[in-house]
């Protein structure tokens, strides 16, 4: 297989900006679709009700059907976006390609989806968010399928591939940190006058903007055909499929990541009910737990990276599986020593920094090595199709989170009944404790 020059560390960063860009620009439609169209019911409400927020089908809601239909539609055409980048031909190079074209529809739609053209609820309001949804998900998978296949091509070794994983990671961690600054935005555009939906819309503007140049810098700056290895791939779908799914050690690697995603998206959809419902304050506190979790994290990075040289990346893997159980352990009894307040909130954010750095790092570095391998050992290159297929359970898993977590707030999402929030944090101890089952069985080879 042909070298490519040695990677620097300054496209190192260029590509990262990338990551930084896609988390940043994700993180409304991932964490706070449901508090825009299922606010909590805390005083006077704040948002008013833009579509039908009530039961359907018994147990289900408009909202945790629509988020779970998108992301199912997401990985549905995962697979077909990471094989049509695997077989891309262009003067660009076959990622970046994907990228430059990406960047600007990703960005508008996150911020379409919170623009109902209608005031009130209204049917309209449902048809506008169910186009923009789909739009939104097919640019996510065209933009971010190429651009995590990068990382087991541009890293050549299983350090640079560590180096990769771990600088995009950080750029995530900001870029989600960044996000959830939307509830402080919102704030401070509401101290300027506007109403509540206007300074929260403002806020996603503002963000999503920000999103969409940073997404823009690898597509304009990386020069893929320098840095990464040249191969290509003329194999179909189906094919390309069978050859990673026959790889036992990825299947397992990817059953205990369907249970990672769904526990986090469950933190994520959770943290503001579980701030303002069990802990018992105000909705900005929201954001100071992720603020406080996510930097808390970057001081494990270095021990993650060390630690996995010394210990192997499965052994961080399936502890950290069991701190997330312990920590939704303490969430779900938060109700009965809410005395604590803003520290007990700043104290699991504090937990929560180990398993977020190593779930942050790891996994990326844990598919390039099985890209490696594959490569290595049977001469297939299908680095698109290995994250393309992560990226496709990682959405089940959201997908059924957004689905569960809706409709276990039917059961009670207020200050005097929040059976709804308190069993999700139940439920999230059981995903957590069946990944670290599942993990059991992954065997780490060099």
């Amino acid at each position: 297989m042909q070298s490519a020059t040695p990677l620097p560390g300054r496209v190192i960063f260029i590509y990262a900006l990338g990551q930084l860009g896609w988390s940043l620009n994700s993180y409304a439609v991932g964490n706070l679709l449901v508090y825009f169209y299922m606010p909590p019911e805390q005083g006077v409400q704040d948002i008013p009700t833009f579509v039908y927020a009530g039961a359907v089908f018994g147990v289900f809601t408009l909202i945790g059907v629509l988020s779970a239909a998108g992301r199912l539609f997401d990985a549905l055409i995962d697979p077909a976006i990471a094989n049509w980048s695997d077989r891309k031909q262009s003067k660009w190079g076959k990622r970046r390609w994907f990228l430059r074209w990406g960047a600007f529809p990703f960005a508008l739609f996150s911020l379409l989806i919170f623009l109902p053209p209608m005031e009130g609820e209204n049917a309209g309001n449902l048809v506008w968010l169910f186009a923009c949804l789909a739009l939104y998900y097919f640019f996510f998978a065209f933009y971010v399928i190429p651009y995590t296949a990068l990382i087991a091509e541009l890293g050549h070794t299983p350090s640079e591939r560590l180096r990769i994983s771990t600088a995009i990671s950080i750029t995530w961690a900001v870029g989600f940190v960044a996000g959830s600054s939307a509830f402080a935005l919102q704030g401070y555009f509401e101290s300027l006058g506007l109403s509540p939906v206007s300074a929260f819309q403002r806020a996603i503007m503002l963000l999503s903007g920000i999103a969409f140049l940073l997404m823009l810098t690898p597509a304009l700056l990386l020069d893929e055909n320098k840095y990464v290895r040249p191969a290509s791939s003329e194999a179909g779908i189906w094919k390309a499929i069978r050859s990673v799914i026959r790889n036992r050690n990825f299947r397992i690697f990817l059953l205990s990541d369907l249970l990672y995603w769904l526990a986090l998206t469950f933190i994520q959809l959770g943290v503001i009910y579980y701030t303002t419902l069990l802990i018992g304050l105000d909705k900005s506190e929201a954001s100071v737990f992720s603020l406080i979790s996510f930097l808390m994290s970057f001081l494990w990075y270095w021990p993650v990276n060390y630690l996995s040289g010394k210990m192997g990346k499965r052994q961080l893997m399936l502890f950290a599986f069991l701190c997330f159980a312990i920590i939704f352990a303490v969430v779900s009894f938060a109700r009965f020593y809410s005395f604590l307040g803003v520290w007990l909130l700043y104290g699991l954010a504090v937990c929560a920094a180990f398993p977020l750095a190593v779930f942050g790092i790891l996994p990326n570095a844990i598919i390039g090595d099985e890209v490696e391998r594959e490569a290595r050992e049977r001469g297939t290159q299908f680095s698109g199709m290995y994250f393309g297929m992560r990226a496709l359970v990682m959405k089940i898993g959201i997908s059924i989170a957004n689905l569960i977590f809706p409709s276990l707030l039917l059961l009670g999402k207020s200050a005097s009944n929040a059976l709804g929030v308190e069993l999700s944090a139940l439920l999230a101890i059981g995903f957590s404790v069946a990944g670290w089952w599942v993990f059991r069985s992954y065997e780490e080879r060099n």
